[in-house]
């Protein structure tokens, strides 16, 4: 059997194959993302809009302020009647409003959402936040 390439010997000049197609990626264009900015320019427009240049923006760290969080959920599972904690010594910061509370806890903490600071308050209990703080460390 013969092969396709010595076939072609002496007798063709592209064995077959046309003007550019035996030479790499030529009839395809280029390899990979090769074009993009010439003759692909529309399969980049339509395909990838968003694939080159910056989008958004982050803010600066020090602008951020990130909450170490807990839910009133989770101080129902910790508390006991009548207990006093103080979340912010267990290193929380932030008292959230998911879930439901059926204990009268008295809490100490730097922020607190208008649904915990309620939902406290509708159980009996009573909040500290930020710079109350001092009054509670006296008694």
């Amino acid at each position: 059997m013969v092969s396709r390439t010595n076939k072609f010997r002496g007798r063709s000049r592209y064995h077959g194959r046309g003007k550019k197609a035996g030479r790499g990626a030529g009839k395809r264009g280029g390899r990979g993302n090769a074009g993009l900015n010439k003759h692909r320019l529309m399969t980049r427009l339509k395909y990838m809009p968003k694939h080159w240049g910056m989008h958004g923006f982050n803010r600066d760290p020090s602008l951020r302020t990130v909450h170490n969080s807990i839910n009133v959920s989770q101080l129902d599972q910790i508390a006991k009647d009548n207990d006093k904690i103080n979340l912010t010594s267990m290193g929380y910061d932030k008292l959230l409003g998911s879930g439901r509370i059926t204990k009268p806890v008295h809490v100490v903490v730097d922020f607190a959402s208008a649904k915990a600071v309620e939902k406290i308050e509708s159980a009996g209990g009573s909040l500290s936040l930020g710079s109350d703080q001092d009054e509670w460390e006296e008694e």
